[in-house]
């Protein structure tokens, strides 16, 4: 067929320019079926071949190429022929005589058969293709960006040059395949603003196009991917088509998609279920080290406990076939796998050992990271690793690498430098980020902390640099004038000497920048916000009212990120009912949208702030989406699935508490006592048992208050006691009640104790000592999850005392008759009569 299609497309150029057109050599290039057939054309008639021939057995050969398997191809062959050389050699003396179809696809096609970046040919190409680059049409300038991006030249100023081209000529184009080859290859020189229109300008041309267009949209998820942009409406366009066309969906293109999402955290549950299901499937059909490498990297972090058994045995037999890039590719699956295997664990380290000489910085920092997170116990591996990583270090001048390879440092049982990787690291300060300068703050952290003795020999420099550090941060911070820079710098800032030296700092020019804030960056605010737990309410009010005026531009699946901050802080805005309001509507509208996971987190997040709506609960709480929900569970890593689990139980507790009107049943009882029951029988820690005798010693002995009482619902309190109607405490019956003695049935607002009854007028006292954690950073303003608890508590029938330990360990409570008078008097005042 291909060769069918080759001699139709010759004739119809011949026949539209008539037969005086006709060219023998042509004629006889196309006619050929192999490569020594147009190699024989080639030494036959070298003195008559034109640019135009040139081109032709160039396109030919490649052609022949194309139609062969990856195994059949023989590309060194066909490059290092000598008549390829004579094609070369023709082609470069007549550079000038090309127009501009023919420039660029000569230039593409020797590209494609490996020939060098620097081979003299292929610079002439790229020179005379700059001269001519304002008149390339669009085809010719997506081609010309190709053949750059396989020169690695993605931030060279002629890329640049042709961004700018289509900048000028974006709003003209209309075809879609074209724009997202050049969007590719152009992402790593245009602007923020420039950005946002290419992906309006993708989305629109996105809904007029045959969604057959597969190739296309990788494209567009791969420019997401490089620019960082998790645009959700784009992604599921795209995925839409990757769905509807499951026999594009092999193992390459899977591979390949799975890894652009896992880079754009975007999780889609029907295309991860897809996509296991396939390529479960090609396991047994996998059988050499690159196609079987592809998979287990595809297919591990989804793989359930079968598939997963599969591939670690099809490792086991391959691990002495790997090369040092699919070693690489391995060790990094099975650290996203959480891999405990300590056989397999051991034996990729002996594979990495071997190249730990060939690889560069950036992986010997995964393979650091990875080794580390999968607890290999293997001294002399990681006595050879920091040998490289400090090697690279003291040879490195670019401030990210530098950073990067401190921090992997930090992490081996020999974590500190030695004196010339600190002079490198203080000889760079001035040019780094805050992200650089907090890995320099929490590695020089772990060098304290690791070895007080090894630190005396280098303590000047340390001392020097503790205070650079910072100096920088401090410039860094009131220099910042682009709020959407200051986020990329921040996006991964954290640990104690960000808190304790910059984040007062860091706040204060979040709000001098408030202005920019809009709706394409109030989610990283957000996030920002709940990292830091940093209570700003000119921040918040601002993200408040941005999200009010921009709700129709916000994505349905942004919104549990912009809602976060104000529950989890328990902050309300001016204007929160207003808020509430349109976050609810536009979730309501879109259900149908989120995956079961996230609306679980969407259900509790809400209810941290005591919002219920009952589309959303009647969507969550019934038995079809439940059953989506343990579906999801096979596919999600098992922290998540816990951290949904214990969010699923929250949220029913506060909806059975809250709402009782809807009767959505309470259906974690089990869950609690599995949960509970070890806590519970464990003995308390040596300040509880220290309040616990102060307790005794007010309330008349220590039959009167319990530790780590369980109340209904799951909850355990931290002490307990009961006051009758006088304020007068009641003795328990028996100490030591545990979950398993209670009755099974739960306890509602509605219905009895189903505990030991009370006298009539006597009252249940939770008392609960409260940690750092349940109060913002900055100021002891109580934060949504505690708030909860007391709510929830109360509705139960206690009254709540909560006690900050930051007061409880104040210097006006440094004594025990201090803490005994502070106990008396909150212990009865609060308590109603």
């Amino acid at each position: 067929m291909l060769r069918l299609r080759t001699a139709y497309e010759f004739f119809w150029r011949v026949f539209e320019r008539g037969p005086k057109t006709i060219d023998p050599l042509l004629s006889q290039i196309n006619k050929c079926v192999d490569e020594e057939q147009i190699f024989n054309i080639v030494r036959n008639n070298t003195a008559k071949l034109s640019e135009k021939h040139v081109e032709c057995a160039c396109k030919v050969l490649w052609q022949f190429q194309k139609e062969k398997s990856d195994l059949m191809r023989n590309i060194p062959y066909v490059r290092d022929h000598p008549q390829f050389l004579t094609l070369r050699i023709l082609a470069k003396d007549k550079i000038e005589l090309m127009d501009d179809d023919t420039l660029v696809n000569v230039l593409y096609i020797m590209l494609r058969f490996a020939v060098e970046a620097h081979d003299s040919l292929v610079e002439h190409l790229v020179m005379e293709a700059w001269r001519r680059v304002e008149r390339f049409d669009l085809e010719m300038l997506s081609k010309f960006s190709s053949c750059l991006g396989d020169q690695q030249m993605y931030i060279s100023p002629l890329m640049g040059k042709i961004a700018d081209i289509l900048n000028r000529n974006l709003d003209s184009v209309q075809e879609l395949r074209t724009l997202s080859v050049l969007m590719v290859n152009i992402s790593s020189v245009i602007s923020q603003n420039f950005c946002e229109r290419l992906v309006n300008k993708t989305e629109l041309l996105l809904d007029t196009v045959d969604h057959a267009q597969f190739n296309t949209s990788i494209r567009i998820v791969r420019f997401l991917q490089k620019i960082g942009y998790n645009y959700y409406p784009l992604l599921e366009k795209c995925n839409y088509v990757f769905i509807s066309n499951t026999t594009h969906l092999n193992l390459d293109t899977l591979s390949f998609i799975l890894v652009l999402y896992r880079s754009l955290q975007f999780n889609n549950f029907p295309f991860q279920v897809l996509a296991r299901e396939k390529l479960s499937k090609m396991i047994a059909l996998s059988h050499d080290p690159a196609c079987f490498v592809k998979l287990f990297v595809a297919l591990g972090p989804l793989a359930g406990p079968t598939e997963e058994k599969q591939l670690m045995s099809s490792l086991q037999m391959m691990m002495d076939e790997l090369t040092s890039q699919q070693a690489l590719a391995i060790v990094v699956t099975m650290e996203e796998m959480n891999s405990k295997d300590s056989y397999l664990i051991e034996k990729i380290a002996s594979v990495l050992y071997k190249y730990l000489h060939v690889y560069k910085p950036v992986e010997l920092a995964k393979i650091t990271k990875a080794l580390i997170h999968l607890h290999l116990h293997n001294s002399e591996f990681f006595r050879i690793l920091r040998k490289f990583l400090l090697s690279h270090l003291r040879n490195s001048v670019i401030p990210n690498e530098i950073s990067m390879l401190v921090r992997v440092t930090a992490m081996l049982p020999f974590p500190h430098l030695d004196e010339s990787g600190l002079s490198r690291v203080e000889s760079i300060l001035p040019q780094c980020s805050l992200s650089d300068l907090n890995t320099f703050a929490s590695s020089l952290s772990t060098w304290i902390q690791h070895d007080r003795s090894h630190l005396d020999n280098i303590c000047q420099k340390n001392i020097k640099l503790l205070p650079q550090l910072n100096t920088y941060g401090y410039q860094r911070l009131q220099k910042a004038n682009n709020l959407n820079v200051l986020w990329e710098e921040l996006k991964y800032v954290h640990g104690k000497w960000f808190e304790e030296e910059l984040l007062e700092e860091t706040v204060v020019t979040l709000q001098r920048l408030s202005d920019q804030i809009t709706y394409t960056n109030v989610v990283n605010l957000s996030a920002f916000i709940v990292k830091t737990n940093y209570l700003s309410a000119p921040l918040l009010d601002k993200i408040a009212s941005v999200t009010v005026q921009h709700i129709n531009k916000i994505h349905p699946l942004a919104i549990h990120s912009i809602l976060l901050p104000f529950s989890v802080l328990n902050y309300d805005p001016p204007q929160r009912d207003e808020f509430f309001g349109v976050c609810i509507q536009c979730l309501n509208s879109h259900l149908n949208v989120f995956e079961p996971h996230i609306l679980v987190f969407l259900g509790f997040t809400l209810a941290l702030a005591e919002y219920f709506p009952e589309d959303l609960i009647k969507a969550i709480f019934n038995i079809e989406f439940l059953a989506k929900l343990d579906l999801q569970f096979q596919y999600l890593p098992p922290f998540l699935n816990t951290r949904i689990h214990s969010r699923l139980m929250e949220f029913n507790r506060a909806v059975c508490l809250e709402c009782p009107e809807l009767e959505i049943p309470w259906f974690h009882d089990h869950y609690c006592q599995q949960q509970q029951c070890s806590k519970v029988n464990d003995s308390i820690n040596a300040p509880q048992q220290q309040v616990y005798k102060m307790l005794g010693e007010i309330l008349g002995g220590p039959n009167y208050a319990k530790p780590s009482a369980l109340a209904p619902y799951g909850y355990v309190v931290d002490f307990e006691y009961i006051l009758d109607k006088k304020k007068k405490p009641l003795p328990y019956r028996h100490q030591g009640v545990f979950l398993d003695d209670l009755p099974s049935v739960y306890w509602r607002p509605d219905t009895p104790d189903s505990r030991s009854g009370l006298p009539p007028g006597a009252q249940r006292v939770a008392l609960e000592f409260l940690d750092s954690r349940a109060f913002c950073k900055n100021i002891l303003h109580l934060k949504g999850r505690s708030a909860m608890k007391k709510r929830h508590l109360e509705i139960l029938g206690y009254c709540v005392i909560q006690i900050p330990y930051l007061v409880w360990n104040s210097m006006e409570l440094s004594t025990k008759d201090a803490r005994m008078e502070y106990l008396r008097e909150h212990m009865f005042a609060e308590v109603k009569s």
